[in-house]
């Protein structure tokens, strides 16, 4: 599905604001996974008060712009979910690990605690 400019906007505006808030970020690699393996790592995360979404890296570089994760930017390249911790730096580290034994078409790609790779 082919987002316009509006909806390009308020992706960027939302993930930037989540970026402001969040003590770290966990890049991941989703390449393989299933609708149903997707929808159980949404739900766990939901769980454990982590912020998941999937968004286009050019989108995600715009919108870590400015923030203590911007160093991440260049590095975001492939197929990615985005997860950040607001309460607990390790959450979506922990998520992303956890659902990975299970998993292991989910590869851990990067992670930034407070703004270092």
């Amino acid at each position: 599905m082919a987002l316009n400019l509006e909806d390009k906007r308020a992706m960027v505006a939302e993930v930037a604001e989540v970026a402001a808030a969040a003590q770290s970020v966990v890049a991941a690699e989703y390449r393989g996974l299933t609708v149903g393996q997707m929808t159980e790592l949404r739900a766990k995360a939901r769980a454990q008060g982590v912020y998941m979404r999937v968004v286009k890296n050019t989108l995600a570089r715009k919108a870590l712009a400015g923030t203590t994760f911007e160093p991440v930017g260049p590095k975001l390249k492939g197929p990615l979910v985005l997860a950040f911790s607001k309460d607990d730096p390790g959450a979506a580290a922990r998520l992303v690990k956890d659902f990975a034994k299970a998993n292991e078409k989910l590869v851990a790609t990067l992670v930034s605690l407070g703004g270092q790779v």
